[in-house]
Formats: C-alpha cells, structure tokens, sequence
C-alpha cells in the first residue's frame, strides 16, 4: 500500500462500532527478557477486563524471550537484527489493528485494573489521544515501594508540549490512540535519541498536536534495578537529551526557549560533572542561542561569570566542586574520561 493510501486510511472517520467498543492491544518490545517476561504475561491475561491483543516484538534476543510470549497466547513479531525498542514499538504499532496501544517494558508490571481504567477513557466520545497514568516504582529485589509518580493533569492538559519538554514521562504508564500515533510518525528512531527516546517520543507527539490527559490511577508498577541501561550510562543519557532539546529547537523556533534552555543547562551540570566539555560547549551554544546565556535559578556569582564567559564558567566551577568538594563526584566511574566522553558523543554538532 503507497504511502498516500495509509494516511489516507489513518484520516478516515473510525466505523461507528469502533467508536462504541475501541479496542486495545498490549505490546511489548523485548530483548532477552526471558526471566522477566512472565510476570508481565501473567499480569496481562489476569485482567479484570482482556486486552484484546497481545504482541511481543522479540528484538533477536538470544534467550527463550519468543518461546514464552508464544507459550502464552502472544502475537510474536521476531526481528531479524537487534534495532532497539523503538524500532520495535514502531513494528508493534504498525502489525496491531486496534485503535488503541499500551506499550510496556518486558521487566515491569500491571495491576490487574488497567485494561478496565483505560477504558473508561477510550469509551469517551472526547477522548485525548495520550492519557497518562499514574504509577509505582518499586525495586526489583524485594519489591520495596520507593515512591510513587503524579502527573499534573491540569498542566499537562493546556500545554502538553511545554510539560513533555520539562518532564521525563515514560511509556510504559500511557495510553495511545493508535492512528494519530501512527501520523504523528511514532518513535524516532534516529540513533541520537538513544538512552533519551521516551522524551523524544513525547515531545514528537505533543508538537504535532496530540491531545494529552493524565489519571490519577495507579495501574502500573515500574521496577528499578541498578544495572538498568540509563543508570549504567548517564552520560550518553545526556547526550542523547542534548540531541532530543535541539530537535526540538528546530521543530519550535522563537517557542518554548525558557523550557529548552532549562533543561539545557541542567545537562551542562551533568556534563562538566563527567568532564564532557564537548556535550557542555553545545548545550551552552544553543542555550545562548535561545537567548538564556546562564541559568536562570543559579547563584549570583556564577550568572555574572557566565555573562562574561560561560564556558570558562563551567570550567571553573568544576574545578572548585572538585578541589573543595571531592565527595560530590566520588560516585563518579573513576575510569570515565573526558576523552573517553567524547568519543562516545554521537555527532553532537549535527
């Protein structure tokens, strides 16, 4: 089918009974998660109301990952190369037909009402396209609740860019109507974003005019492990948020400067706190760029050191943090350079 005619298809009206009785359909992009992945299986077919689908994108795993999702009913699309899970929700996205989708991470978990929550809101006749639920985070070992995560459904609701632009929101807590997903291009898969995707993911979905709810509902139990993929790479987190802010510079020009810029200069902490200088020098060039040369919740001192030179800031008040204050980067990877920072930086200037 060309091109034209998808988009074609995605703008029709939706059939009346689809209105009436949407459907849902689960899925989950997955990568060796055999040891993880039936608790999820099991929270998912133990709902008090049935997903209507349930599709597991098996990512080349090396593990039985496929075997199980098929063990227990799953639709499982096998990738032939590892591509990420963006790659994979993208695939999950196009092979469903059901007007909605609910993405989640193979290692985390549902409460058994989810399925009836979000329908409430997929049977409203004025449905937002994104609703986001409510969730917990708890630890892996022991299942320790260490805190609970609120949305501000009014502040999300009048300006769902600005809050996708300030808060990190994570997928495996919404609901997605599937044709504006699918329009509004789905996950960027720009290898850039990696290790920041579900911020770009949001981003891209807010600016091109998605509508955005929040629910005050806990229905989702996200897990925290040490060895997790952003905790084991901050760096390249950052660099991944940099590229993710100066997308959306691009896409928002004269807009939203002050939300940019913030996060912009919280990553400059980060950066000059691994010595990073490459990822520092571009954040300040497009903070300043956007017309905010400092931070604006900085001490005094510093904001008048920045207006003189901000890179050399930076600089400075790194050497201070470690000559005066040596505990402050002690939890840092003592091997991690700023070499080696650069040379994992991907093409920060493109």
């Amino acid at each position: 089918m060309c091109c034209n005619a998808v988009c074609k298809n995605l703008l029709d009206p939706l059939p009346v009974k689809s209105l009436m009785n949407p459907s849902l359909a689960l899925c989950i992009p997955a990568y060796n998660a055999a040891a993880y992945l039936p608790r999820l299986l099991n929270a998912a077919l133990s709902q008090t109301v049935p997903f209507d689908q349930i599709w597991v994108y098996d990512d080349c795993s090396t593990d039985d990952t496929a075997e199980i999702a098929e063990s227990s009913g799953a639709n499982v699309i096998r990738g032939d190369v590892n591509q990420g899970c963006s790659v994979g929700k993208n695939r999950l996205a196009a092979a469903t037909d059901c007007d909605w989708i609910h993405f989640h991470d193979a290692d985390d978990t549902l409460y058994p009402h989810f399925v009836e929550t979000a329908r409430h809101w997929m049977e409203k006749a004025d449905a937002p396209d994104v609703v986001l639920f409510d969730y917990e985070v708890r630890e892996d070992a022991g299942d320790r609740l260490l805190y609970s995560r609120h949305f501000d459904a009014e502040d999300l609701r009048c300006d769902p860019i600005s809050y996708c632009l300030r808060e990190q929101i994570n997928p495996f807590c919404g609901l997605y109507r599937r044709s504006t997903y699918l329009q509004a291009g789905g996950y960027d898969t720009d290898p850039q974003v990696l290790y920041n995707e579900d911020v770009a993911f949001h981003c891209r979905m807010a600016i091109a005019g998605l509508t955005f709810a929040a629910d005050p509902t806990v229905t989702v139990i996200n897990y925290l492990r040490s060895g997790s993929m952003s905790a084991a790479n901050q760096i390249k987190c950052v660099q991944a948020q940099y590229q993710v802010m100066r997308k959306a510079a691009d896409a928002l020009p004269g807009r939203y400067s002050k939300e940019i810029s913030t996060q912009l200069w919280k990553m400059v902490g980060v950066a000059g706190s691994y010595q990073d200088w490459q990822t520092v020098d571009v954040a300040i060039a497009l903070a300043t760029r956007l017309s905010y040369p400092f931070p604006a919740d900085s001490a005094l001192f510093f904001q008048l050191m920045c207006r003189l030179n901000p890179y050399l800031a930076v600089r400075i008040r790194e050497r201070l943090i470690r000559s005066f204050k040596p505990q402050l980067r002690a939890s840092l990877s003592p091997s991690y350079t700023s070499t080696q920072a650069r040379s994992q930086t991907l093409s920060l200037h493109s």
